[in-house]
Parts: C-alpha cells; sequence; structure tokens
C-alpha cells in the first residue's frame, strides 16, 4: 500500500520514483527538442510532473479518509459521547500535523530521514490514544499505511505497519474487555489488514525500485542522446569548417597566388617587354574572373565554376591551358577510355586534384618543368594522374598545409585512394583511382 523512499540509489524521491526524472533536470520539459539537424523531436511539454500531478489525488484520499474517520468516531454507539468527543479532537490534531509537517515532507518523498521519523512518531501518538478509545479510530489505517511506506524505508515502513494494524486491537481490548466474539472479529480483521498492507506495500515498493532502475537509466539515455547530439553537432562543425578551409584553399586562395605571381611578372615586364605584360594583365583579368566564379559557386553551394556546363576532360584541359599561360611550359592532358557523365562528387573530386597538383607544380616543380594530366575511364573506377618533370621534394616534407592531405581526404570521403610520389630531382606525381560503379557510396553534397 503506497510508495516507498528509495535508499539505495535513485536519489530516494517519491516523485522520482513515479515519474523517472532525476533532480537536476527539469520538472517541465520544453515543448520540443532539437535533434543534431534541427528538426524538433519529442513529445509537446506537459502541464508539469506526474508526482505534482498525482499529489492532488493523495491529498483528496487523504481528506476522505480523514473525514469518513472523524464520522465514524463520533456516529459510533460505544462508548459515551464525552469518550467520543475526546478522541476525535485527539484524531483531528493530525490534520494540522499532516498539512505543516507530513504534506512537505511527502512531497519530497521522506529525504530528510530523522524528520520523516519524527513525522511518523508523533502521527502514531495522535493516532492511538483515539484508536484505544474508540474503535473506530483504526479506520485512519488507511492514511498512516501509504504514508509509511512514503516516507521510510521498507523495514521500517513494515515496523509501523505492525504498530498500526495491532497496537490499537491491542490497547483498544484491554481497556475495554469487549466480549470474546468481537474482539475475535477485531483482531482477525487486523490481521487481514496487517497482511494486506504488508504484502501490497512490499510488491508496490519493489515495483518503485524497477521503476526508478528504470528512471536512472532512462536519464542516462537522456544524458547520452545529448551528448552525442553535442558530438554530432561538433563533429559537424569540425567537418563544415575543414570543408569550406579545404575550398578556399583549392579556390580562392590558389587564385589569389596566380594573382600575385602574375602581379611580379607584370612589374618585372613593364620596363622592357610591354607586350608581355599586356598578356599577363589579360591574363590576371581572366583569373580574377575566375576566381569571383569560384566564390559565388561556393557561397551558393552550386557546381565549381570549372564544370558549370562543361565536361571533365574539358575542365581539365582549361586547367592545362591556363597553367601554361601562367608559366610559359606545357601541360598536357591524356585521356583514355569512353569519357562518360560521372557523379558530381567524383568530378569535383579529379577537378580538384588536378588544381592543387597543378598549383603545387607551378610553386615548387621549378622553371621548365612540363607537366602530364592522365584520365583514365575504367569500367568502375576513374583514375586520374598529374605528374611533372621538376624538383621533387622528400615525402615526409609534407605534414603541413591543406594541400596534399586535402587530396587525400577528398578520395576518401567518396570511397577511393590517393598517392603522392616524389623524391629530389625526379619530379612529383598525384594519382587518386575513385570508385563510380555500384560500390560508390557518395557523401551529402559538400564540395563546390
Amino acid at each position: 500500500m503506497g510508495v516507498r523512499k528509495d535508499r539505495a540509489g535513485a536519489g530516494g524521491l517519491v516523485r522520482r520514483r513515479i515519474g523517472a526524472v532525476p533532480d537536476d533536470l527539469p520538472v517541465e520539459e520544453p515543448e520540443r527538442r532539437l535533434s543534431g539537424d534541427g528538426v524538433r523531436v519529442g513529445a509537446p511539454a506537459r502541464d508539469g510532473h506526474v508526482w505534482e500531478r498525482s499529489f492532488r489525488l493523495w491529498d483528496a484520499y487523504f481528506a476522505v479518509t480523514y473525514a469518513a474517520t472523524l464520522v465514524f468516531v463520533l456516529g459510533a454507539s460505544v462508548p459515551g459521547l464525552g469518550i467520543r468527543v475526546a478522541a476525535a479532537v485527539l484524531f483531528t490534531a493530525q490534520v494540522p500535523w499532516y498539512v505543516w509537517v507530513g504534506r512537505p515532507l511527502l512531497r519530497t518523498g521522506g529525504e530528510d530521514e530523522r524528520r520523516a521519523l519524527v513525522y511518523i512518531d508523533v502521527a502514531l501518538l495522535l493516532f492511538l490514544p483515539s484508536a484505544f478509545m474508540v474503535g473506530e479510530t483504526r479506520l485512519a489505517a488507511f492514511v498512516l499505511v501509504p504514508q509509511c511506506f512514503m516516507v521510510l524505508g521498507l523495514r521500517r515502513a513494515l515496523l509501523g505497519v505492525v504498530v498500526i494494524n495491532l497496537v490499537p486491537v491491542v490497547g483498544w481490548a484491554l481497556l475495554w474487555r469487549p466480549a470474546s466474539d468481537v474482539l475475535f472479529f477485531n483482531s482477525v480483521f487486523a490481521v487481514v489488514t496487517l497482511v494486506f498492507s504488508g504484502v501490497f506495500g512490499t510488491w508496490i515498493s519493489r515495483i518503485m525500485d524497477q521503476s526508478s532502475e528504470r528512471a536512472t537509466l532512462i536519464a542516462e539515455l537522456d544524458a547520452s542522446r545529448e551528448e552525442v547530439t553535442r558530438l554530432s553537432a561538433e563533429r559537424g562543425a569540425l567537418a563544415e569548417r575543414e570543408r569550406l578551409s579545404r575550398e578556399i584553399h583549392d579556390t580562392l586562395a590558389q587564385g589569389f597566388t596566380s594573382l600575385l605571381m602574375l602581379v611580379q611578372a607584370v612589374e618585372s615586364e613593364l620596363g622592357h617587354d610591354p607586350a608581355q605584360a599586356l598578356r599577363h594583365l589579360r591574363l590576371m583579368d581572366r583569373t580574377a574572373r575566375e576566381n569571383l566564379a569560384e566564390a559565388r559557386a561556393l557561397v551558393t553551394d552550386g557546381t565549381p565554376a570549372g564544370l558549370d556546363g562543361s565536361s571533365l576532360p574539358d575542365a581539365l584541359r582549361r586547367l592545362a591551358a591556363r597553367h601554361a599561360e601562367q608559366t610559359g611550359t606545357p601541360a598536357a592532358v591524356e585521356v583514355t577510355g569512353a569519357a562518360r557523365g560521372l557523379p558530381a562528387a567524383v568530378e569535383v573530386v579529379a577537378l580538384r586534384t588536378c588544381q592543387e597538383a597543378l598549383a603545387n607544380a607551378r610553386r615548387h616543380a621549378g622553371p621548365d618543368a612540363c607537366v602530364t594530366v592522365a584520365l583514365d575511364y575504367a569500367a568502375e573506377t576513374l583514375h586520374l594522374s598529374v605528374r611533372d618533370r621538376g624538383r621533387g621534394f622528400p615525402l615526409h616534407a609534407t605534414s603541413g598545409g591543406y594541400g596534399l592531405a586535402g587530396i587525400r581526404s577528398r578520395a576518401a570521403e567518396i570511397g577511393g585512394a590517393a598517392e603522392i610520389r616524389s623524391a629530389p630531382g625526379r619530379g612529383t606525381e598525384v594519382t587518386v583511382t575513385l570508385p563510380v560503379g555500384p560500390s560508390l557510396s557518395l557523401p551529402p553534397r559538400s564540395d563546390a
């Protein structure tokens, strides 16, 4: 009968046992929770915690039981009116004691153990003398027994149940010496009530134990879900930051680098070769316009400017032609296999790889370093190789920067692989192999 406070591990509050919400979570949930992608999920907010709402029912139950007990006491046929009134007055003292002390204590589940013991002891002291005087007072057991399970541990609650059910019968019998049949009936009733209260209260307490464990698990699950959501959001933010950094490096930064190189060339040519300086100025204008187009595509998350309205081989040929114009050394494009339209992510990775490899060749390969771009359309893969015959470099010296690391990351994102081979004096070759067949697993569109 009733519910009891858990002393073991879930915090010990009845409202936690019933409502399955830990103390450190708010009583009222937000109207909706946001998932990692911004979608609102979850049930609408309720008007309050389930324990806060159900406690009003306990108040009503206690009030009805107190009133019924008082009516039975005053309406009893024996003993005399004076004794019944005295018993009623003594019993009525439990009402303010419950309102001022018991009710606040019950709402917190008897978290203060010493205060809970004091409350139950005083309630029994007010109950037992009136129960000795008028047997009908024992109806109040239906109020006191649930309160014992609400604020005391199981053992003390069972002890209280024994006192509430048996001691009043013993005291009443010693005081009034009733007939044997009346005493037998009251004794049987007390024993039945004791057994029912003990068994039912213990059963409910075990159910509440399980509910408390589930409440703890649910709280941990909610906390884990929130942590996963937070980590997912952080991971998404880091991934987006890395993507933007890579895009800016492969487009805008390379374009600005080309512009700086052309500015230096124009400065050195103005005095002795105006025609060449003019050609480089025109090339600067075109590079700046291409950079602007790339910036717009980056902002709108659209198709890269190099692939907008053209095929991948044509885009690579334009990159090679611009490289030749800027460096004065040829860059050949060789296409094998039947060229065909491929998933956008694959073509973007191939385009950005070629851009980065050519940019590295312009900066590091040295003058007169010829470049060859080889594109091979196989049945289920696309092979791209960019090779220069320049200075080369030791591979262990490539730990910093976005360039070569970005090439590897782009290829890995769509299940491909990248390989960089270089050595001092032997040039550099960048090769990517990208899946384009049924095994291709494309991520959400992020390269633009």
